[in-house]
């Protein structure tokens, strides 16, 4: 029995459109309820990330297919979430447990206020003993605040409530060396470290054709959550009630170090940056070895229209991104003030030009 699981008290699981849905659009509610089940039976807390609402809206619509285009996505996720819900409602409810919706955008996990209020939210259902039940806020969602795949946002969430465990559940049983359906490939049932997957293709599409993930975007998942601390587990669907008992089905990421700092784990993982800081030699230095703040006098050039607020790249002089922070000025207030130091500004500009650019308790290395 792994007891990375048996003794997890707050577990993460996410499933995929795959394992509920069929190709043709629709949810298939045997599948729902045996997920159901499994997790309705598990001892620990559960937060369940799922996806399924654009391919659960697709036949209502009359779409053979998943849209490619944004509007007919979230045309499609706006008929499915409801769809969804009521079909996790029906099926907890025939266990006496009680689901709460939760929809996310990029921008409540990466802005401190709303990250708080998502934690607050989801802390505060687990204890009332409902289910919380997570997706990405398709119906609203642009390109630019998407987290992109829901196995991404399952990381994210798993670090947020400080689970345990995080479990991905697919339409694969676990990782394999390469294309399961090829003779030669083997499964692999341990990963514990980066060295362990050097060998391993993992660029294959699920087969269902609903979701928008694959091998790739769970083992990035899986890298995301094991360097927050968090172990993972990545088998399928029909295997749920095995995997959270603790038996050795799929595949074990063991955790990678314990856990960093919350926020600037977010920071880190679920930021798009909306602009670069070029930095010179003596800032790199100052920023990556004396974990120092970014000043004005460090900066040579300065891309991107961002806010005061808003996720920054800090790059070197080569454009490597070494850090990654929440800035303090507009991009527009910023070129008059490169190179120049903050007693300087202060003098010119008034006491507001004192302080730093990116603060050393709003920055992390990348």
């Amino acid at each position: 029995m792994r007891e990375q699981v048996t003794e997890a008290r707050r577990i993460v699981v996410k499933v995929g459109s795959s394992s509920l849905t069929t190709a043709a659009g629709g949810l298939d509610a045997q599948r729902v309820d045996a997920l159901v089940d499994a997790l309705a039976r598990c001892p620990a807390e559960v937060v369940l990330v799922s996806s399924g609402a654009i391919a659960a809206g697709l036949a209502p619509l009359g779409l053979s297919r998943r849209p490619r285009d944004l509007a007919t996505q979230q045309a499609a996720a706006s008929v499915g979430q409801g769809l969804l819900m009521r079909a996790y409602n029906d099926a907890f409810a025939q266990h006496q447990r009680v689901v709460g919706q939760v929809l996310l955008t990029v921008d409540d996990v990466t802005r401190r206020v709303h990250y708080r209020n998502a934690y607050r939210t989801l802390r505060r259902l687990l204890d009332l003993r409902a289910i919380p039940v997570v997706n990405e806020n398709d119906t609203v969602a642009t390109e630019e605040i998407r987290f992109g795949d829901n196995d991404r946002l399952a990381a994210l969430v798993a670090s947020l409530v400080h689970a345990d465990l995080l479990v991905l559940l697919s339409d694969v049983d676990g990782l394999y060396t390469g294309d399961p359906s090829l003779p030669g490939s083997t499964a692999v049932t341990d990963v514990r470290s980066p060295d362990d997957l050097r060998h391993i293709n993992v660029k294959r599409p699920g087969k269902a054709g609903v979701g928008t993930g694959g091998m790739v975007t769970k083992v990035e998942a899986a890298r995301i959550a094991t360097t927050s601390g968090i172990p993972v587990v990545l088998t399928s669907a029909p295997n749920a009630k095995a995997a959270l008992a603790g038996e050795p089905v799929g595949t074990l990421f063991h955790r990678q170090r314990e856990r960093p700092q919350a926020r600037l784990f977010w920071l880190a993982h679920a930021t798009s940056p909306r602009g670069r800081l070029h930095l010179d030699a003596g800032a790199v230095q100052a920023v990556i070895q004396r974990h120092a703040s970014l000043l004005p006098a460090g900066i040579t050039a300065v891309d991107g229209r961002f806010a005061a607020g808003d996720p920054v790249d800090l790059v070197d002089v080569g454009g490597v991104p070494v850090a990654r922070g929440l800035v303090n000025y507009d991009a527009t207030e910023l070129p008059p003030l490169l190179g120049r130091s903050t007693g300087e500004l202060a003098k010119a500009l008034g006491p507001a030009y004192e302080r730093e650019v990116v603060h050393r308790d709003d920055l992390v290395l990348l």
